[in-house]
């Protein structure tokens, strides 16, 4: 997909702010420092429409981006940042779970992890809440630049053992430095748009 628009919406701790719309929503999910604002701006073709938070972490907001009238980038706040308080884990898991379980619009969830290590303990609770709400998901393996080629089928294959993710559920490899994988992301995002749009079409007949 080329996008030509892409713009921020809102930032949202709340159900309530949540922007009134029927565009179909594809949310983003991942440890803070794994690379979804990169990831975001290279599938928009941006250098800055999704950034960085000042203090990692630290954020409770749930960014929405409006792409080009046809859907919604959400990115869910980051997580598994070591100093933040329990306190602030539980309000950043309420705003997470509560978006995850009461918005009708989200059609596909996107969850990154680095490449490079195991999934977390935190990456694990992240997974199992978004098979737990059934929605569509894709795992985007990110800094697949920072391994060799040889060596990406078996950190893949790690991946999905300690996610439990089934045969059937995407693993793409990504990188926001050289682009590659991004291109397979948007060509796998696109086929849920399709999927959605066909069942959409079957209800009214």
């Amino acid at each position: 997909m080329k996008v030509k628009n892409p713009k921020f919406v809102i930032s949202a701790v709340s159900e309530k702010q949540y922007p009134e719309s029927d565009l179909l929503e594809v949310a983003f999910a991942g440890r803070s420092n794994v690379g979804k604002s990169s990831l975001l701006n290279s599938l928009v073709g941006r250098k800055n429409l999704a950034y960085k938070g000042n203090t990692q972490g630290k954020t409770r907001q749930i960014n929405f981006y409006n792409i080009d009238d046809e859907i919604h980038f959400v990115d869910l706040p980051g997580y598994g940042y070591a100093a933040v308080s329990k306190g602030e884990k539980n309000l950043w898991a309420k705003v997470v779970e509560g978006y995850l379980n009461v918005r009708p619009q989200l059609y596909l969830v996107i969850m990154l992890v680095d490449i490079r290590h195991k999934p977390s303990k935190d990456d694990i609770q992240m997974y199992t809440w978004i098979k737990k709400c059934g929605v569509n998901h894709i795992i985007a393996v990110t800094k697949s630049d920072k391994i060799g080629k040889t060596q990406v089928p078996a950190q893949i294959k790690m991946i999905r053992e300690t996610l439990e993710a089934g045969p059937e559920v995407d693993i793409i490899p990504v990188s926001s430095l050289n682009k590659k994988g991004v291109d397979k992301l948007w060509e796998a995002i696109d086929s849920y748009i399709v999927e959605d749009d066909e069942e959409t079409e079957g209800d009214k007949e």
